[in-house]
């Protein structure tokens, strides 16, 4: 069995063209020197602008494949992208802690795409306040963080995880991510202004897939967090398309 880089898993959706999901995840896996697993959440009919369907597997499928793969692999990270609700992702979780408890667990809250397609049913959303202390790192943009703090689940800091909110949708200072960590915000600002960043399609679970490979090498989840940065402005920057190209 290989060995030499740590293992990572994406529990993720799969869009087939390429640059969101399980497929976006795993090349960025691959870019940072990880060893990627996938789980399918969900089937998905998309191109880089449009939703046209989404099909949620079974959750005995995913839960079943989730046994399967760390128990035959050692996972040190987990990366969870679309899941359908509070109960997909609370049983995920647990699954996932049941098997490896020391697992680092980011979750990147996929509620809406950018074309206002519906991945989560937000009627349940309150009870994800239940499983974020077993999460490490929640990734919403500004959009979902606003959402999230309807529901009020980041009240009871002793029972939440940390939050990394995303700044692409900032009306100020565009780009400038901001951590909450154990009660302390801390701001991570663009590396290069000079620099021309384009829309890409799927650049969130890229920037938390990019997240979850630098915990599996040992980061700290600030460390990630800057060093995910890193790798997304590349990804943004890499050509004027929708889809991006993934260096590192």
């Amino acid at each position: 069995m290989q060995t030499e880089y740590p293992f990572v898993m994406s529990i993720a959706g799969y869009d087939p063209s390429g640059g969101a999901g399980l497929l976006a995840d795993i090349k960025t896996f691959e870019q940072l020197k990880v060893q990627g697993l996938g789980v399918c959440t969900a089937m998905t009919l998309q191109t880089e602008s449009q939703c046209l369907s989404l099909n949620c597997q079974p959750l005995e499928e995913i839960l079943s494949a989730i046994d399967v793969l760390m128990k035959s692999y050692y996972v040190v990270a987990i990366k969870i992208g679309v899941v359908k609700d509070a109960k997909f992702l609370t049983q995920i979780v647990e699954k996932i802690k049941s098997i490896n408890p020391e697992a680092k667990i980011v979750w990147d809250p996929v509620l809406k795409s950018t074309s206002e397609f519906s991945f989560f049913d937000l009627s349940t959303i309150s009870e994800v306040e239940n499983i974020l202390k077993q999460i490490d790192l929640i990734t919403p943009n500004y959009n979902e963080y606003n959402i999230l703090q309807e529901f009020n689940l980041f009240e009871n800091t002793k029972n939440s995880c940390s939050v990394l909110i995303k700044g692409g949708h900032r009306e100020d200072q565009l780009g400038t991510d901001i951590l909450l960590e154990n009660g302390k915000e801390t701001s991570i600002h663009p590396t290069d202004k000079t620099s021309v960043y384009y829309p890409k399609h799927g650049s969130g679970c890229v920037l938390s897939s990019a997240i979850a490979s630098h915990l599996a090498l040992g980061k700290n989840v600030e460390e990630a967090c800057r060093n995910g940065k890193l790798y997304i402005e590349n990804f943004l920057t890499s050509n004027p398309a929708l889809l991006g190209f993934h260096s590192n």
